[in-house]
């Protein structure tokens, strides 16, 4: 596994635990830990091995956002220059999403700006009761809409949400994400490896195929333009899945009532 100095990731099974690692500068994002994310997320589509990756902070908050005192790390020369620093970042949502491997964010502390996109890029998000997160780019005098933001945030919450967020800036903390849907679970912070562990528990216990396609699709259906293309995907990969050992595999073991093996095959 590749040696990263911003990222602890330990391998437990087919399970990818990344924490980030700055907790002195509440894990902001510099100029090592995008490239690293980066390297790390693009890699995951030909890493058979991993099947879920669980992502969280290290210390006091998942990740504060941009790390403000490098001055953003990119090149500031030109816009050209300017352009190409912000797409390194705004790629890497881009990255989490076309990852094969569900993305669980397990947020505690401050997800603020940047740190807020990764946990919205995240599939499932579980957050612990001090978790607040918030687009805070508008509050340094930049557009609340960047790194995807804009994208995921009216997705999860609605508009009438995302506007009052995006517009002020403001805060969500842990109990109201849960209640917008922001966060599928609210658990106190030394309880969030557990909560990820029962998630995974059950995401394992799928085929290997299956749970990859059901992100793909899931993914593609909420961009869909209608109902004709979801269902269309959906036919694809069910078809898809009944030509694999593990179809079969599963439907025996659902006969015997027993867990299944699965092999990917």
């Amino acid at each position: 596994m590749t040696a990263y100095t911003t990222l602890d990731i330990r391998r437990d099974g087919a399970v990818h635990w990344v924490t980030l690692n700055r907790p002195d500068s509440l894990n902001a994002l510099n100029t090592t830990m995008v490239t690293e994310l980066r390297e790390y997320f693009g890699a995951l589509p030909s890493d058979l091995e991993t099947r879920v990756v669980v992502l969280r902070g290290s210390g006091r908050a998942f990740c504060a956002g941009l790390d403000l005192k490098e001055g953003g790390g990119g090149e500031i020369a030109s816009v050209q220059g300017m352009l190409r620093g912000q797409r390194r970042i705004s790629e890497l949502v881009m990255l989490m999403r076309r990852a094969p491997q569900p993305i669980i964010a397990c947020v505690h502390g401050a997800a603020c700006g940047g740190g807020f996109a990764l946990a919205l890029a995240s599939d499932v998000r579980i957050a612990g009761e001090s978790a607040r997160l918030n687009a805070a780019f508008i509050r340094i005098g930049l557009s609340a809409c960047d790194v995807g933001v804009s994208y995921f945030l009216p997705r999860l919450v609605g508009v009438s949400v995302a506007s009052e967020l995006l517009l002020t800036g403001r805060f969500i903390h842990a109990a109201r994400a849960l209640a917008t849907g922001l966060v599928s679970e609210v658990v106190a912070d030394d309880q969030l490896e557990t909560a990820a562990r029962r998630l995974l528990d059950e995401m394992l216990s799928t085929s290997p195929v299956g749970l990859r396609l059901t992100k793909e699709c899931l993914n593609a259906s909420i961009d869909a333009g209608s109902m004709e293309q979801v269902i269309a995907m959906e036919d694809r990969n069910q078809v898809l899945c009944t030509q694999t050992q593990d179809f079969r595999e599963g439907v025996l073991a659902f006969l015997q009532k027993r867990a299944p093996q699965y092999s990917d095959q």
